[in-house]
């Protein structure tokens, strides 16, 4: 059965509003989200004392970054085992783990490394090959869309291992000013689909790029640069579209790049992302990152 991801049926949020380039109020949210995805690009990492118990001033800094820029980074003491302590964090924020992942543990935690064991091997997750642009959780079925995820690493690659990362705001903004139908034509219901999986079980997932969160209005974005196992809708208007987000983002200014050493990490709403290959002469890479995905957005946000 075909699955409806997104709901841009609300009325009181900008992203449905089909004149949003000619409102005051979307010039404002406009200038402003630049000017914080300016600020964000050269941000330092946020300290956290004790990462199982931010302090309130530590959560509230992690939260207003959020809020004005979807990420926050932040930095802790390397340990063993960040697990319990990670999941103990998530919850500062009044976050609910949505990582129902064959690959995750008890705990909702997915621990994202080289593997040849069933059910990882062949995914690029679990490989040293470079990933591609995307949001997580782009196929998923409506009740188990992502909206925040931390990823937290434990070790990084001897070389390699990379990340961009860029609030998908900025996005949504780049294609309002090449052409306001490119983003009308991102939000339609059918725009992109995703093909089963018999492997997993998972059903076609058909729905927007961008949307707007059902609990906050906020906008959200549903995405992957991936050409294979993906369906576009297929009229010139969205193959525009996209040609124009895949071009924002091959060179966007406001694109943070940055390999995080063990300890570091990132709490953010759900935000566009990629990495680049690691340890390409190494028989066996010892990256070793932990991602929790949630089904709300951070706090606050």
């Amino acid at each position: 059965m075909e699955q409806q991801i997104g709901d841009n049926s609300r009325k009181d949020n900008v992203f449905s509003w089909q004149t949003a380039k000619a409102d005051d109020f979307y010039r404002k949210w406009r200038d402003e989200r630049l000017k914080s995805a300016e600020w964000a690009k050269s941000a330092q990492f946020v300290e956290i004392k004790n990462f199982a118990d931010p302090s309130e001033s530590e959560r509230f800094e992690l939260m207003r970054r959020c809020s004005i820029s979807n990420i926050a980074l932040y930095q802790v003491d390397p340990t063993p085992d960040p697990r319990p302590a990670l999941r103990d964090f998530a919850e500062a924020f009044s976050l609910r783990i949505a990582e129902k992942h064959r690959s995750a543990g008890g705990d909702g935690i997915v621990a994202l490394r080289e593997s040849d064991a069933p059910g990882q091997v062949g995914y690029i997750p679990y490989s040293k090959r470079p990933m591609n642009w995307h949001t997580d959780g782009y196929y998923n079925a409506p009740d188990d869309r992502i909206s925040a995820m931390v990823l937290h690493t434990a070790q990084p690659a001897g070389d390699g291992g990379a990340n961009q990362f860029l609030d998908h705001t900025i996005t949504f903004i780049r294609l309002m000013d090449e052409n306001p139908a490119f983003a009308r034509a991102l939000m339609a219901q059918d725009v992109l689909s995703i093909p089963a999986d018999e492997a997993t079980g998972r059903p076609v997932s058909t729905g927007p790029v961008f949307f707007a969160d059902p609990e906050t209005g906020a906008l959200q974005m549903r995405y992957t640069a991936r050409t294979r196992s993906i369906t576009w809708k297929d009229d010139p208007l969205t193959q525009e579209a996209v040609a124009c987000l895949r071009e924002a983002l091959a060179s966007d200014p406001l694109t943070i790049t940055l390999r995080f050493a063990a300890g570091q990490g990132v709490l953010c709403n759900n935000v566009l992302h990629d990495r680049t290959g690691f340890d390409a002469e190494a028989d066996q890479s010892r990256r070793l990152v932990y991602r929790v995905r949630f089904h709300n957005r951070v706090k606050g946000t």
